[in-house]
């Protein structure tokens, strides 16, 4: 299924993931948005996002 996902992506099909499986999506994304209770509480670029930072956002207190 992920390659099929990547060769989609490839030809320039946009495609929506919608996981709680982070290692997943870490190795999938393009661009991450990260939502806690119904919110979008941050973003990041594939290339930039880690366990950390995505969690973070994900498990954070008080959205900034």
């Amino acid at each position: 299924m992920h390659q099929i996902l990547r060769t989609l992506a490839a030809e320039g099909v946009a495609i929506i993931i919608i996981s709680s499986d982070l290692p997943e999506v870490l190795s999938l994304a393009d661009r991450i948005i990260v939502m806690r209770e119904g919110r979008i509480v941050g973003q990041f670029r594939g290339e930039e996002a880690t366990d950390e930072a995505v969690m973070h956002l994900a498990v954070a207190a008080e959205v900034a």
